[in-house]
């Protein structure tokens, strides 16, 4: 797997005022009649009826790995009086979208962009014009990701726990004096919806609006280093929204194939990512590192590893984990941004496989050092109900019967362990699984007229 040129994909603002956009595009050519369009708004001009979007056309070009690229150079500095009343150009943020021109489906608005770091509400993608870089705590230097025997962990959906970054970092000293020292959190990924849970995602390199911006997010992650816990991000790579733009745009193309999304394996949720593909397959590779490098997570939940699981030798989740793993691994010595996961047993990077149909395999033949798995739970469940039996299987279960402690890949020898849970987003809270009626039912949580 190969990093993506990400200095030349998403907007960047390469000097004062001028902001260079680039998106990858395969199979759609200048040569067979396309045009593609940027068209940028102030974000405080959005709703103003009289105030609409510039239009700028980008050129087209051939990247010899990927293929059609297309890209523009947008200069604001010329263009700011372009409207009277409006704030382009003004510091701050403006949203944009791309807009197809193909010759045979005719004008294709609203493609948002797949390289985005900032999004707005809805299809839109995000820049800020004048972006000043966070500047991390002197103490993030001296932080250590624990080890994964040592982990407890805290799942968090931002929305409802703090609704929003701000909200949780203001709670970060209760989570700390709960002892847990790691946080995962549910999907931050860009979504069309504003309300979802994040499990089809729209955009990858950055994080939704509806939580706050980049920066909110990396305050979050040095402010809960700083408290000594641990944040590893939810990560949806086997499927994706219906509005993520290889899915929307090849579609309204009525295009026959697709270079990105496509059935690899199976097809639980959303619209499968194709990791036959090499744009896929580094794409999310290129996501990881972004994820690494530029907000200093600890590591990942893989969501729904089934859609892109075909083996340890295949080119989906196997391939993506040992990348990433190596990534890590060989760069540890010569970037400061992962002395983190340095430790004398081996990288703490942690890679957590959401694999519920053969959680013994993947932590065998993966380098997931962790797994979701259900057996506990349903154990608990059992036990607590009286079944016979129970309490020894619950103690089977919590003992990690069955699971290898720890496995050796290429010469490396990894810890590996299942999570242990009695509940998670996925799971009615334990208590409401114990009624005369089915859990939905349960009296004790009842919704609606209390009159009754």
């Amino acid at each position: 797997m190969k990093n993506l040129p990400l200095n030349r994909l998403g907007p960047h603002e390469s000097t004062p005022g001028v902001v260079n956009f680039g998106i990858l595009l395969p199979w759609i050519s200048a040569a067979d009649g396309n045009r593609l369009f940027v068209k940028i708004i102030h974000e405080r001009d959005q709703f103003i009826q009289a105030i609409q979007p510039l239009a700028f056309e980008l050129r087209h070009d051939v990247n010899a790995d990927y293929g059609d690229i297309w890209s523009a150079a947008v200069d604001f500095n010329t263009t700011r009086d372009s409207q009277p009343g409006s704030h382009f150009g003004a510091p701050d943020r403006h949203v944009y979208r791309f807009e197809l021109h193909n010759p045979n489906a005719g004008a294709l608005d609203w493609i948002v962009d797949p390289y985005a770091r900032e999004y707005a509400t809805g299809k839109l993608s995000a820049f800020t014009l004048g972006y000043t870089p966070y500047s991390w705590s002197a103490g993030e230097t001296g932080w250590r990701t624990p080890a994964l025997n040592d982990l407890i962990l805290y799942e968090l959906n931002l929305a409802e726990f703090g609704t929003g970054l701000q909200g949780a970092i203001d709670r970060l000293d209760y989570l700390a004096d709960l002892g847990v020292n790691a946080l995962s959190v549910m999907p931050v990924n860009n979504v069309s919806l504003e309300v979802d849970w994040g499990y089809l995602p729209l955009g990858y390199f950055g994080v939704d609006e509806r939580f706050g911006r980049r920066d909110d997010f990396q305050r979050f992650v040095d402010a809960a280093h700083q408290r000594g816990l641990a944040v590893i991000v939810d990560a949806v790579y086997g499927h994706t929204g219906e509005d993520f733009p290889y899915a929307d745009l090849y579609r309204r193309l009525q295009y026959q194939e697709n270079p990105f999304m496509g059935l690899f394996a199976q097809n639980y949720f959303g619209v499968s990512t194709d990791f036959n593909r090499t744009l896929t397959r580094d794409f999310f590779f290129s996501v990881n590192l972004h994820w690494l490098n530029t907000y200093h997570i600890d590591g990942f939940r893989y969501d729904c590893v089934p859609n892109y699981w075909d083996g340890a030798l295949g080119m989906g989740y196997a391939n993506l984990v040992f990348h990433t793993y190596e990534y890590v691994r060989t760069s540890i010595a010569s970037l400061t941004s992962l002395s983190r996961f340095d430790a004398p047993e081996g990288p703490r990077l942690i890679q957590i496989a959401e694999q519920l149909e053969a959680p013994e395999q993947i932590l065998e033949q993966s380098y997931s050092n962790a797994t979701w798995q259900n057996a506990t739970y349903g154990a608990a469940v059992a036990c607590a109900r009286g079944a016979a039996g129970a309490i020894g299987n619950l103690g089977q279960r919590l003992g990690a019967l069955g699971y290898v402690e720890q496995a050796t890949h290429n010469g490396e020898t990894m810890v590996k362990a299942p999570l242990q849970y009695i509940e998670n987003h996925d799971h009615s809270r334990f208590l409401c699984e114990f009624s005369l009626r089915h859990r939905d039912w349960n009296l004790l949580f009842a919704e609606g007229d209390r009159t009754q």
